[in-house]
């Protein structure tokens, strides 16, 4: 029999897996770790991990870099993980297969194709030139244009805003870990450079019966900290083919209804439905994982809201408040001062507006700035 579910109690089990509710953790029982912390923008992977308990800002940048490394994974973004986990990581965000490849690898599979040159092998040229070309720390601007001049015109797009020849974007980024490359912490353009005793082989890890462990699996990841879950959910995480994840689905998944709806978490889990979510707020960075998932629907219903929280350019970040999002906000940096503009879609409270000043303080604290205050429109 299908087991009933509401919405109240996918929330408050998301919040609860991702470590929403908790004050302190450290790197290693960080769940969001094991599918990978994007760290877009200032507000990105390690004010995730703060707002989970991490102390981040207690950290120097080299003691950071030990247990934490930066790479290219999933939809070609930097995620942050655990530098122990590396190697199985490489092994799980590979795609699994040559269609999957082209899917992740957008336009630049059609003159792929036309030249006979199988995605996954293009992959592998590429992260080939990226090795002999990183041999020492390079910004990426100059690694382009050096892997430019070594591989053929399949691999090449004319860019006219640059008015050069450039690799296309996508094979660049996910050939970066097979080549054993690394993003440098706090740089922007990124700078790459070797990863210290790693050897990537290049291999597909996702294939069915593959030997990924089980936490760095992204599927059961994914139904672990963003289930219940779909499929096509996601194949939409992971810009891959709903085929190839149908694939690969845990046998242990077992089909729940969401307010009528059909989707599936791990058995495992089903008994860490409560009744609701934890009582909670945190300011989450605009790429944080609890925004992530692609039932946005579930999210936000509003469409109006739902444009506003998630614009094709120029993310704000989102109040989540006893697990709904409740607003959006914006800091503004001026020297050592910041402001952050929060716009509530309903009328706050005096308890939700104490609750907010409380994390743009933390806001402030972790970027070592002073909150010169608070702007709440309406």
């Amino acid at each position: 029999m299908t087991a009933l579910i509401t919405r109240a109690q996918v929330l408050g089990f998301r919040m609860r897996a991702q470590q929403l509710d908790r004050d302190a953790g450290d790197v290693a029982d960080t769940a969001v770790l094991d599918i990978g912390v994007q760290d877009t923008g200032p507000d990105g992977g390690r004010w995730a991990l703060a707002i989970r308990g991490v102390g981040v800002a207690e950290l120097t940048d080299r003691e950071l870099a030990r247990e934490l490394v930066t790479v290219w994974t999933v939809r070609g973004a930097p995620h942050l993980y655990r530098r122990a986990d590396l190697a199985s990581v490489a092994a799980a965000v590979e795609p699994f297969s040559d269609a999957d490849a082209g899917r992740r690898i957008y336009d630049a599979t059609r003159p792929l194709k036309a030249a006979g040159i199988a995605n996954l092998d293009a992959l592998d040229t590429v992260a080939a030139a990226l090795r002999s070309v990183v041999t020492s720390p390079m910004a990426k601007g100059e690694v382009s244009g050096r892997v430019a001049t070594l591989l053929d015109p399949p691999y090449l797009r004319f860019c006219r805003s640059c008015d050069a020849t450039h690799l296309y974007e996508m094979p660049f980024r996910l050939a970066a870990l097979r080549a054993g490359l690394e993003l440098r912490p706090g740089t922007s353009p990124p700078v790459l450079e070797r990863i210290a005793d790693f050897a990537p082989d290049g291999s597909p890890g996702g294939s069915p019966g593959g030997t990924v462990p089980e936490r760095s699996d992204v599927i059961r990841a994914y139904l672990r900290l963003l289930g219940p879950a779909t499929p096509r959910d996601v194949a939409g995480y992971l810009d891959a083919p709903v085929k190839e994840v149908k694939d690969r689905w845990p046998v242990d998944a077992v089909e729940v209804s969401v307010d009528g709806t059909s989707a599936w978490m791990l058995a495992a889990d089903a008994d860490r439905l409560l009744d609701g979510p934890p009582a909670a707020t945190r300011m989450l960075g605009p790429f944080d994982l609890f925004l992530q998932a692609r039932d946005r629907p579930l999210l936000v219903a509003d469409p109006a809201r739902a444009k506003a929280l998630w614009p094709v350019l120029g993310r704000p970040g989102a109040v989540l408040h006893d697990g709904e999002i409740v607003g959006t906000w914006r800091p503004r940096k001026t020297g050592r001062k910041l402001r952050v503009s929060v716009e509530p879609w309903a009328r706050p409270t005096a308890a939700l507006l104490d609750a907010i000043s409380a994390q743009a303080e933390r806001l402030a604290a972790h970027r070592r700035v002073r909150l010169a205050g608070i702007d709440v429109a309406g």
